[in-house]
């Protein structure tokens, strides 16, 4: 099986703006998600909603060696990352069928196959 991560990305601020119901509606759609990952024979290995990138930290390293810590966000941007999951699958036609559930508007979802580091290859290869 490859290891999927499916990165959520979106306007942080048009989420902040939803109303209590239009969120429930929003996680309604990801428990459809793990439910359709599930009944379609993927494994939600994990994932994570994450807190607002203005509480980012950036780590960086100057040409002296020093390392330097500095307050978020990393970049400006239209589009934050929210969320991610882990998902293990060996269909990834029919795993990108099933993100189209948390499609929406103002954001976009990346698939990517991590690495398997025993191999060099994605984790399928």
């Amino acid at each position: 099986m490859t290891t999927y991560v499916v990165l959520l990305t979106g306007d942080e601020t048009a989420w902040e703006r939803l109303t209590a119901e239009q969120q429930a509606s929003v996680f309604a759609k990801h428990e459809e998600f793990a439910r359709l990952l599930a009944s379609r024979g993927h494994q939600l290995t994990g994932g994570q909603e994450l807190v607002p990138s203005h509480t980012t930290k950036k780590i960086t390293k100057a040409a002296d060696g020093a390392v330097m810590v500095t307050d978020g966000p990393y970049t400006e941007s239209v589009e934050q990352l929210g969320a991610f999951y882990l998902v293990e699958s060996d269909d990834l036609d029919d795993l990108l069928d099933i993100c189209g559930v948390l499609a929406e508007p103002d954001g976009a979802i990346e698939v990517r196959a991590a690495v398997d580091h025993g191999t060099g290859t994605d984790s399928g290869a």
